[in-house]
């Protein structure tokens, strides 16, 4: 890894270590903004072992910062969340946008990492697409077991359609190499039944 990137991952870090939520993962603990970035950027090397400067700068700053603005302080409903949503995201691209600049990064580089952030073009920019792929593989490697329980079948089914539709071919293929609880996996394939 060059300096460069190595600083704006240190920074990044820094800056996500101040999430409020743990996570306890095989032993260690982390602050849970760390250590999505961590297997966000784990994901993006996988479906990209070529990845770009920018792609891999992005990976580690998608969501910096996710806590700084909670959904509890939009209205209840599709539009609040939609709002939050595109809020948090303008959120995440300026806070990384600041950070890249310290870190020495040209502004070429911190306009192409903003623009994966935003996840522009999302249906023909190649990164952008293996931007989301990475992110809804770490929603089902990492939280998706957990929902269940607190969101019951029929609405997972439903997360399941959606997240299915935001992924390409390679983020599918992925996505069913991953180990599920029983309940898990007979959800997914129910989801994808009916697809």
């Amino acid at each position: 890894m060059n300096e460069k990137r190595a600083q704006a991952f240190a920074l990044f870090d820094q800056y996500n270590a101040q999430s409020p939520e743990t996570i306890v993962w095989q032993g260690t603990q982390y602050p849970s903004e760390v250590f999505y970035a961590l297997q966000l950027h784990d994901w993006v090397r996988k479906l990209d072992p070529q990845a770009s400067e920018a792609l891999l700068l992005a990976s580690r700053c998608q969501h910096i910062g996710r806590w700084q603005i909670a959904r509890s302080t939009y209205p209840e409903g599709r539009v609040g969340y939609l709002k939050w949503r595109s809020d948090l995201a303008k959120h995440h691209a300026e806070v990384s946008s600041q950070l890249l600049a310290q870190a020495g990064y040209d502004e070429a580089t911190i306009e192409r990492v903003r623009q994966i952030n935003l996840k522009q073009k999302v249906k023909t920019d190649p990164e952008v697409r293996t931007i989301e792929n990475a992110l809804c593989l770490v929603f089902l490697e990492f939280q998706y077991d957990d929902l269940i329980e607190k969101l019951g079948a029929e609405k997972m089914i439903d997360i399941l359609r959606k997240t299915w539709a935001k992924m390409s071919e390679p983020g599918h293929q992925a996505a069913l190499t991953l180990t599920y609880s029983a309940e898990g996996k007979r959800l997914i394939e129910e989801a994808l039944q009916s697809e």
